[in-house]
């Protein structure tokens, strides 16, 4: 990858597109015509960061890898999480764009010199984690996720 092709913080291409959903039963007729099959799953997530306090969570996703680029729908079932704050306050409809790092904490401390917040973290082991930025407010406070996974 070329120095101007990844750009000032060197996140590369994007990997995943994210919609969030009220009712992923619901909804996945419609994705899964633009997208064809999808894989579903519940992920019950411990212990994570969101806007700075502990918090625990229960998303329902299904993930569509048919393509270049993974497409994921995520439904929340338990918890107050970026997801479901996007809803109040936008509807349904994508809510980031993912990235792969190799070090998640590195990348994040300099998002965040730039002005990204960290708005949801989580950390499953010593070289698989992952985290959602917030931009700063003049690139549209737009959602990307991180992903450090060995």
């Amino acid at each position: 990858m070329s120095e101007e092709f990844a750009g000032r913080f060197g996140l590369g291409t994007i990997d995943q597109v994210s919609y969030v959903v009220e009712d992923l039963d619901k909804a996945l007729g419609h994705y899964e015509a633009l997208f064809g099959p999808f894989k579903l799953g519940e992920s019950p997530l411990t212990d994570c960061t969101i806007r700075g306090r502990q918090a625990d969570c229960t998303l329902k996703l299904a993930v569509n890898n048919a393509g270049p680029v993974e497409i994921e729908l995520i439904q929340v079932l338990e918890g107050d999480t970026p997801h479901s704050e996007h809803l109040r306050e936008h509807g349904e409809g994508i809510h980031h764009v993912r990235f792969r790092v190799k070090d998640l904490d590195a990348k994040l401390e300099q998002l965040g010199e730039a002005g990204f917040e960290t708005v949801f973290y989580k950390r499953f082991g010593p070289t698989l984690g992952f985290a959602y930025v917030e931009a700063p407010s003049e690139m549209g406070g737009s959602v990307i996720e991180l992903l450090e996974m060995a």
